[in-house]
């Protein structure tokens, strides 16, 4: 027994999600990461989509200090703790919404799963950049790569989900304009 939503409700939730998401990666880039480059003159990792060395590791968490690094674990942490599933579940929202008018199941089940990829990657991001504080001055390099291969991975995850996500608007408004001509 497969249970529906109403199509209203999909949008509902993407845009609840959505709103919810964008306020917490406003508050993220103009708030906690904008002190966090203030602070050590240079980006934070999250801002890193190209991934980062273990030279720059060092220099970032060094140049951080000691009120630095409690921060970023105690305010940025905790906000990229919540946003990464508030996004994740925006574009779920959104790609149950196209399912919902007649947009390829097929389309909407990559973009579901990459849209749980790009979380899962943030998370690891996550963990790994939590590591390599809590383990400063002693950072292995081995906790460096997993972190700035998880930073690229979401990087390209999302990247995928919006393309995904921009490929059902244009099928959507295809069929759409198809079914008014």
């Amino acid at each position: 027994m497969e249970i529906t939503i109403p199509t209203k409700q999909y949008g509902r939730q993407a845009a609840l999600f959505g709103l919810a998401a964008a306020g917490f990666y406003l508050l993220m880039v103009f708030g906690t990461l904008a002190h966090i480059e203030a602070l050590s003159g240079l980006r934070a990792f999250d801002m890193r989509p190209g991934g980062y060395s273990a030279e720059l590791a060092n220099l970032l968490i060094d140049a951080l200090g000691i009120s630095g690094r409690r921060y970023y674990l105690t305010r940025q942490i905790p906000l990229d703790l919540a946003y990464p599933t508030l996004m994740a579940m925006t574009f779920i929202s959104l790609f149950n919404w196209f399912g919902s008018r007649d947009v390829s199941r097929k389309l909407v089940r990559i973009g579901i799963w990459f849209s749980i990829a790009a979380a899962i990657a943030d998370y690891l991001e996550n963990a790994g950049i939590c590591l390599m504080i809590l383990s400063w001055p002693e950072i292995s390099a081995n906790t460096v790569t997993a972190a700035s291969v998880a930073s690229i991975v979401k990087s390209g995850f999302t990247t995928f989900t919006v393309l995904i996500f921009l490929i059902g608007v244009g099928f959507w408004a295809f069929k759409r304009k198809r079914s008014y001509a």
